[in-house]
């Protein structure tokens, strides 16, 4: 038997029964507002992934590569 067999992603009657669970713990009133700001959550790391992408392809971007040193250049004759 595999023992990374039960660290695979869940099926949809796991998936069920977490969200029963939820349903039972939190009630059907809060569901839309967890879910709300589950959404909301998702935004903003959205958001702060894509300024960092940003911010690395800008700061590569301004690197000039005539600044780094060649390697032929210094080789002994």
């Amino acid at each position: 038997m595999n023992p990374f067999l039960a660290l695979s992603a869940p099926g949809w009657p796991e998936i069920l029964f977490i969200l029963l669970i939820i349903l039972v713990l939190f009630g059907a009133k809060r569901l839309p507002e967890l879910a709300r700001g589950f959404g909301q959550s998702l935004n903003e790391f959205k958001k702060a992934r894509e300024d960092f992408d940003r911010e690395v392809k800008k700061t590569v971007a301004t690197l000039d590569p005539k600044e780094a040193p060649d390697k032929e250049q210094h080789k002994p004759s």
